[in-house]
């Protein structure tokens, strides 16, 4: 929404870390934190097969970390997110579509017209974990485990979909105390808002990793989304989600080393040179993201 040379079509929500409405209400208070005017569409209000399941006890019940924040000023439009998210490809082909929560609403665009893939020039979805630990079960990460039929339909669609996996935000990209001082000394309200709204979830990631700091998913896949070349390793791959076991659902399957190369499996592979193989990010610049996001919350 800071990025002088992007505009942002539209803001839609789906059902995640917290129901849809109270995503719809935390988008639509994040307008007012950051002065900005973009339409917010409400989507799907669950998974496309499943039982929805949150993830409050890391983000909060209100999923902005139970800091009390007022309730937004505008409202959402008319209109299911899913529709708005079709009609501005139609109006804006080239678009790019960065995805920070499950993938239900793009599966069911994909769903009710597969073609508007033709108008997305990037999709960078955040989510999975390539060839590394989960952190909703020692397989998969949220955003695909909590649909991962969704998630499925999206990397199997013609969706030129960029993957920014949960490992990019660990280590030294977490804010840590250093940059949390940093960001507070900016003196806004924005950068007061993303510290103050991730407090339960710093606390939440060192229960559940060890590691002390501020994970951010999120703003690391929109930074790779407004410059690609924050992802400084990319390779392209299969990518499968696994949906029928409970052990391993929502795992992404990236074939790195392209083992499965025997002859019951090279039409799948040719089948995705040709356009179903996804572009996976392995390593981030730490310094470059840290500085793009302390600029937008100047």
């Amino acid at each position: 929404l800071a990025a002088p040379d992007v505009r942002v079509a539209a803001v839609t929500t789906v059902a995640g870390n917290v129901s849809v409405e109270r995503a719809t209400r935390n988008a639509l208070y994040t307008m007012d934190i950051c002065g900005a005017e973009a339409p917010v569409y409400q989507g799907a209000a669950g998974p496309l097969a499943r039982a929805h399941q949150h993830a409050e006890w890391f983000h909060g019940h209100d999923g902005l970390g139970d800091r009390g924040y007022p309730p937004p000023r505008g409202k959402a439009q008319a209109g299911h997110a899913v529709d708005a998210i079709l009609e501005t490809a139609r109006a804006h082909p080239g678009l790019t579509l960065v995805t920070l929560g499950p993938l239900t609403n793009i599966a069911l665009a994909l769903e009710k017209d597969a073609a508007f893939a033709k108008n997305i020039a990037r999709c960078v979805v955040m989510g999975g974990a390539p060839c590394c630990e989960g952190n909703v079960t020692p397989a998969a990460e949220y955003n695909i485990w909590v649909d991962p039929e969704a998630a499925r339909a999206v990397f199997r669609s013609a969706l030129p979909v960029e993957m920014v996996g949960w490992h990019l935000c660990r280590g030294s990209a977490a804010f840590g105390d250093a940059d949390i001082a940093a960001a507070l000394a900016l003196g806004t309200d924005k950068a007061r808002f993303a510290i103050g709204c991730n407090v339960r979830a710093r606390a939440a990631y060192k229960t559940q990793t060890g590691e002390d700091g501020i994970a951010l998913p999120d703003p690391a896949a929109m930074a790779i989304a407004l410059d690609r070349s924050i992802g400084m390793q990319w390779s392209a791959h299969l990518v499968e989600v696994e949906t029928q076991s409970e052990l391993t659902r929502g795992m992404t399957v990236v074939d790195r080393l392209n083992v499965a190369h025997d002859d019951s499996n090279r039409a799948t592979w040719v089948q995705a040179l040709n356009g179903r193989k996804s572009d996976v990010c392995w390593r981030l610049d730490v310094a470059r993201f840290k500085a793009m996001l302390m600029q937008s919350l100047r």
